[in-house]
């Protein structure tokens, strides 16, 4: 069985929240994990899977090749331009008004850049056309990847069914007939984020609304999709003792004795004005007493945060993590005994909801230019209306509603905790410990 790890994120899930560790007590000598993503970001994890022969996208598809296979390829790469991966996403955002106030021509995040809708008319018939070639298995496939599942001829079991490049391993396995299982890697995903390949065998989602949404957008027939609740709660779901938090709190040089806000940062794609927000936040903890500490935490694709965070790296009583996929138990010990939590939107907010903490929602951008408008936009999609209208966190259109929220949450932080409850089960259901062991059931339901 391989196990594709098509992107960080998703990763993260599989081999932190015991999905991985499961299916390799399940199948101690089926199990071949795949990397489809960049090698520096994979060497925690691959050590962790060191005896299990890590194969990463070089070895399935080799930079060199054969005159014949380049031609192949730089042809395939032409017409996925055009009518392939991105123009089938943003048309499946047109087609269903998905993220339609966030889309414009050269957007930083490619699944919104309208520009990438290719040249074809948007004919639904069209559409059809392009997304039968999309997972053709008569499109091309590196042959390296051919020859090794031909070999191998494994379950394929994909962390994020889609992702850019899990479609060759999909088109592969069609055309040799193999198993293929895919997991929906968030609970937004099904809204916005791309086409889904509607011929797997199995799909696994967090929630009923996802599976739905398969079937409403994607053609899924419902009958393959299993509901298993979201992996991330089980870490959620063990209680941290209180001196581990006091430990981590230490750490960045702040006194666990003092209440502390925990700040969630967003990719600088989403909120490129963060940096004005980080400094404004720093100066009222700085120029106001009593005010609590505050501990930033960039998103983990956040490359440039140094940057964009060095107002917290300077400042006192105040404090900036490094950007990290693999820290897990450390996120979740500062959920279960933070404060309070800021953050403009994202999977983060789920998190802190899902840990009950008392959470304000920034939805403006400080410092940005008249007219534009990115916090606010960054919930607008599908499902992110359902849990802006949850009332589970308190809302902030300017900086001075930030502060009264935060003062808010710290004086009454049992406030809307009945909220919170509802919302989570409606958006991840049961959090019991047991979700990872539900994902690698329906995987062997699909498998053995």
């Amino acid at each position: 069985m391989w196990l594709v790890l098509a992107d960080p994120l998703s990763a993260r899930v599989f081999l932190d929240c015991g999905i991985a560790e499961r299916a390799a007590q399940r199948w101690p000598e089926r199990l071949q994990p795949v990397f489809l993503f960049r090698r520096e970001e994979t060497d925690a994890w691959a050590a962790r899977l060191n005896g299990r022969g890590v194969l990463y996208p070089e070895d399935l598809v080799p930079a060199s090749a054969a005159p014949l296979e380049r031609v192949l390829r730089r042809g395939d790469r032409w017409l996925d331009e055009r009518i392939g991966y991105y123009p089938l996403a943003i048309r499946l955002n047109y087609r269903h008004g998905f993220h339609l106030e966030r889309m414009h021509p050269g957007h930083g995040n490619w699944l919104l850049d309208s520009a990438r809708a290719g040249p074809l008319p948007h004919w639904r018939t069209l559409e059809r056309g392009m997304t039968r070639w999309h997972f053709s298995p008569r499109r091309h496939v590196p042959h390296a990847l051919l020859d090794q599942l031909r070999t191998d001829r494994p379950a394929v079991v994909f962390s994020n069914v889609q992702m850019q490049a899990a479609v060759p391993y999909i088109v592969a396995a069609r055309r040799l007939g193999l198993t293929l299982v895919g997991y929906v890697a968030s609970w937004d995903h099904t809204v916005g984020k791309g086409v889904i390949s509607p011929h797997l065998d199995r799909y696994i989602v967090q929630n009923d609304v996802m599976r739905d949404d398969l079937a409403r957008y994607h053609d899924v027939d419902p009958a393959r999709v299993i509901v298993t609740g979201w992996p991330q709660t089980d870490v959620f779901h063990t209680p941290r003792p209180r001196s581990a938090y006091d430990e981590i709190v230490r750490g960045y040089g702040l006194d666990p004795a003092k209440p502390l806000v925990l700040v969630m940062g967003n990719t600088p794609t989403n909120a490129p004005y963060e940096d004005r927000f980080v400094e404004r936040l720093v100066d009222w903890r700085q120029s106001t007493a009593g005010a609590p500490q505050l501990l930033f935490r960039p998103h983990p694709r956040d490359r440039e945060w140094r940057t964009r965070f060095a107002a917290a790296l300077a400042g006192s009583g105040t404090a900036a993590q490094e950007p990290s996929y693999t820290d897990m138990e450390t996120l979740a010990t500062l959920l279960q005994h933070g404060d309070c939590v800021v953050a403009n939107a994202g999977t983060i907010l789920l998190d802190a909801l899902v840990n009950d903490r008392p959470s304000v929602c920034v939805l403006y951008d400080e410092g940005a230019p008249p007219g534009e408008s990115w916090a606010a936009k960054n919930v607008v999609g599908e499902h992110y209306r359902e849990l802006v209208a949850s009332g589970a966190f308190l809302r902030a259109e300017r900086f001075e509603e930030v502060v009264a929220g935060i003062e808010r949450c710290l004086a009454a932080p049992e406030e809307l905790a009945e909220e919170r409850r509802r919302v989570v089960k409606a958006v991840v259901g049961d959090v019991d410990g047991r979700a990872s062991e539900r994902v690698v059931a329906a995987v062997a339901d699909a498998v053995d």
